[in-house]
């Protein structure tokens, strides 16, 4: 059990710290698939830690790598006590794609372009993508709710991903 007295690192400011990276690191564990409060958890985890040990802040985009490097090794960690396997070259694969992706401080401007972007879809294509990515139901179950078939219910979310994708990138220049 990590010590509630333990004093910050010297020159480290927690509490801005923790504001501008949080929600990245939590994002990025739900992305590895954790669910919400396995990576509340896993998030003050890997906040503990840091603040518990050296660190130096080099850079925003150094600062967000190192705590993603936390925030999985935390996660492995939690896997193995739970006698679960890691295949450690399909995270580091997925660490690389998310770099690519989130740009480490672009991510917050991303995602605002997406939130936008969803915006501009129309209502039975935001309610295909909400029921697959964050309620992740199968393709048959979306079909059935919006009453078409499951192929019509795949081009749907093909064209809104697509709608998506343009939309981000024009914003993104």
């Amino acid at each position: 059990m990590k010590s509630a007295t333990t004093p910050p690192t010297p020159g480290l400011d927690p509490a801005a710290l923790i504001q501008r990276y949080q929600a990245g690191i939590w994002r990025y564990l739900r992305a590895l698939g954790c669910s919400p409060s396995q990576a509340d958890d896993l998030t003050q985890d890997t906040f503990l830690s840091v603040l518990e040990h050296p660190f130096v802040e080099y850079s925003p985009a150094a600062t967000a790598a190192y705590l993603r490097k936390v925030a999985r090794n935390a996660l492995i960690s939690a896997q193995r006590r739970r006698g679960k396997v890691v295949a450690v070259e399909d995270l580091d694969q997925f660490d690389q794609a998310w770099e690519n992706w989130a740009g480490n401080e672009e991510e917050e401007v991303r995602l605002e372009a997406l939130r936008e972007c969803l915006q501009h879809l129309t209502d039975r294509a935001r309610m295909a993508l909400d029921m697959r990515f964050r309620d992740r139901e199968s393709r048959a179950a979306i079909a059935a709710a919006l009453k078409i078939g499951e192929h019509g219910a795949k081009n749907l979310m093909q064209r809104a991903k697509q709608q998506l994708r343009q939309c981000i990138e024009r914003k993104m220049q």
